[in-house]
């Protein structure tokens, strides 16, 4: 454990020194203090009288010299404060991979442990906790065999949109006639419909008079995902406030308005800092930290500032002598460091990093356990006689033979692809291509990723906000000189419905990807379960189209869905940890596009510990598991298969991401 004295190096900061020294002796923890007497640097913790003491980033005391109780406190095993004072909601979001679902569903096996109802509630369409759990999944609670009082619900979106098109046809009452039920089923067919009646499940269980559970748990989609269901509720209150008739993509106005009491207690309920708490799940990495800063930020600005931090996967390196565990280490520990003051300001846990990975109901147990938690010491000489798989740059080189078209880098969130794509559209950019590198995830995290410019490489995003405007003022511009007045009033009334937005991201989408017709498109997409939706919709459109056109011209249309469908024209690139939860669902994500007959090119094993060498004993125990994986992939999933190995320079700006992708023969074309 590193700990860091702020002072001037008094007698004061000397007998603080000496009290932590015996206290940390006292409780058999190794201890390494850094003594901090530069003025600025004290100053940047926002500490104004010293002495004061910081651990893992956090400062935990200043003022004085602290008391040997105090002290002795901080090397007792950390409580969990979501666990300790948990309210009936909690809500856990973040970037993708920091380890919402495991945090969660230990959670809420804790809270059921110590004798409490607890619902478990997935909002995530690539949910894997089905394998974590190893029961099947319904849109109903299940219970969880050996846990007595826990049961778990995943928000299923096509049999939510199938309830909830039979609740609004049903209002329509018997005398509505065929062609008129018709109508309306088609008018709720679309991906819009899909959202709301997920929504309405989601708003259902915070509504919720009944009491059924002393504590619903939610595991939420990765960040850009989950801020869109979490604004749902006010966008829908808001859209119906003052509206008397119904939108066109809904169906009869009564299938939303017979639900605006349940938005409105669902909102409620979410503001409510007696009723919900939101925890900022985090890693000790400084682009998931910045994440849950910005999300915080825009969670308080939706009215949800019941906020707590948790940072997951915290690493503690058992052996100095060993570089990559010092790196990651250290790279945590300068992560947590720099933490915005906002964080800060958050009550904090923080979850060690485990030997093991978080599957079945005794790992998911000892997650949050206290104590340590034995590590398997042995090393196996399989390790160093593993053959190295290719990196980056061969596959660089592999797509820069086509010339040109589509390469979409698809995942799990926080299994790197925003890293992957970048990298790879400057590997292209190496190799003379010209190259449009853009992102679908409402997260958008490019930009952060390149810091920089390079010559032959047009950089944008999807901006989900900037392409409804475009689209609603595409639409108004089209039909108004056909309209009066009070009608052009009613048709941007029916626009500022939230479900424009998808048909807006679909409408740039297939942009892009025609695009790839002429040059390199790199895609970096949103998260699995964001992803797929934009696929259903891809897959609608191109439906819609062959039945317009049959019989008069069809084969001459092109569908998006046709070039995604393309092996020539679209390469798809799917990217995962060596660990195997993001596996499995990258896996179940390749059997997707298969059956949308969307063959993946290849695969990219990214931050391969094995791959960068360690003798650290935690590192080596979880070894165990990646040398699985990779045999998995290997002999079952991928046909090609590439690995980018854990970087103690994290692979940030375009000269770290250059390194990734040069050849020996490569020109030094970009500066680090």
């Amino acid at each position: 454990m590193q700990i860091k004295v702020l002072g001037s190096g008094c007698s004061k900061c000397r007998s603080t020194i000496g009290i932590i020294e015996r206290a940390a002796h006292e409780a058999g923890v190794e201890v390494k203090i850094v003594k901090v007497e530069n003025a600025d640097e004290i100053r940047a913790f926002g500490v104004h009288a010293t002495p004061a003491v910081v651990i893992e980033g956090q400062v935990v005391h200043s003022a004085g010299i602290p008391s040997h109780e105090v002290v002795q406190a901080w090397f007792k095993p950390a409580s969990v404060g979501f666990i300790d004072h948990p309210t009936r909601h909690l809500f856990f979001t973040g970037k993708g991979g920091v380890g919402k679902t495991s945090l969660s569903t230990a959670a809420a096996l804790t809270l059921a442990d110590a004798g409490k109802k607890a619902l478990l509630v997935s909002t995530d369409a690539a949910s894997n906790l089905d394998e974590m759990l190893g029961i099947q999944l319904r849109n109903t609670p299940v219970p969880v065999p050996g846990a007595p009082g826990l049961s778990v619900l995943s928000i299923d979106p096509d049999k939510a949109a199938e309830s909830y098109r039979q609740r609004v046809l049903a209002q329509m009452g018997a005398s509505a006639s065929a062609d008129e039920l018709s109508t309306v089923r088609e008018q709720l067919s679309g991906a819009c419909t899909t959202e709301i009646a997920s929504f309405d499940e989601f708003s259902s269980l915070l509504a919720d008079g009944a009491q059924t559970w002393d504590h619903i748990i939610f595991d939420t989609a990765p960040t850009g995902h989950t801020l869109r269901l979490l604004s749902l509720p006010k966008a829908w209150t808001g859209f119906l406030d003052g509206n008397d008739r119904g939108a066109s993509c809904l169906g009869p106005h009564s299938g939303l308005k017979m639900q605006e009491v349940r938005f409105k207690a669902a909102l409620d309920a979410l503001g409510d800092p007696a009723k919900t708490t939101v925890v900022l799940v985090t890693r000790p990495d400084r682009g998931a930290i910045a994440e849950a800063a910005r999300t915080s930020v825009e969670l308080r600005e939706l009215g949800l500032g019941n906020q707590r931090l948790a940072v997951n996967g915290v690493f503690h390196a058992s052996d100095r002598s060993d570089a990559v565990a010092c790196a990651i280490e250290d790279l945590g520990q300068h992560a947590l460091e720099a933490m915005p003051a906002l964080l800060r300001e958050l009550p904090q846990d923080r979850v060690p990093l485990r030997p093991f990975d978080t599957v079945g109901l005794p790992a998911l147990r000892a997650l949050l356990a206290p104590g340590a938690v034995p590590v398997a010491l042995q090393a196996t000489t399989q390790d160093a006689q593993s053959d190295p798989l290719p990196g980056l740059a061969a596959l660089a080189d592999d797509l820069a033979a086509a010339g040109h078209g589509l390469i979409m880098v698809m995942g799990k969130g926080g299994v790197g692809k925003t890293t992957i794509a970048a990298a790879l559209a400057v590997g292209l950019v190496q190799r003379g291509k010209t190259v449009h590198l853009s992102t679908t995830d409402p997260a958008a995290h490019l930009a952060g990723t390149l810091e920089g410019d390079l010559p032959g490489l047009k950089v944008s995003r999807i901006d989900p906000k900037v392409e409804t405007q475009r689209y609603i003022d595409k639409i108004m511009a089209a039909k108004s000189p056909q309209l009066d007045a009070q009608e052009q009033a009613l048709l941007l009334e029916d626009l500022q419905s939230p479900c424009t937005e998808e048909v807006a991201v679909f409408h740039a989408f297939s942009r892009i990807v025609s695009e790839g017709r002429s040059a390199f498109v790199v895609l970096d997409t949103a998260p699995t379960g964001h992803s797929m939706l934009l696929m259903d919709a891809t897959g609608a459109y191109h439906r819609q189209m062959t039945r317009e056109f049959e019989g008069h011209g069809a084969a001459r249309v092109v569908t998006p869905l046709m070039r995604l469908q393309d092996a020539a024209y679209t390469k798809i690139i799917l990217v995962t940890l060596p660990e195997v939860t993001p596996v499995s669902q990258a896996s179940a994500l390749q059997d997707d596009l298969r059956r949308a007959r969307i063959e993946p090119y290849a695969w990219v094993l990214n931050k391969s510990v094995l791959a960068a060498g360690t003798h650290d004993p935690l590192l080596q125990a979880r070894l165990v598991g990646e040398r699985r994986q990779i045999e998995r992939l290997s002999a079952d999933l991928a046909q090609r298969l590439y690995a980018l190995p854990w970087l103690a320079v994290p692979p940030i700006g375009l000269g770290e991401l250059s390194k990734l992708v040069r050849t020996p023969s490569a020109a030094d074309c970009v500066a680090a």
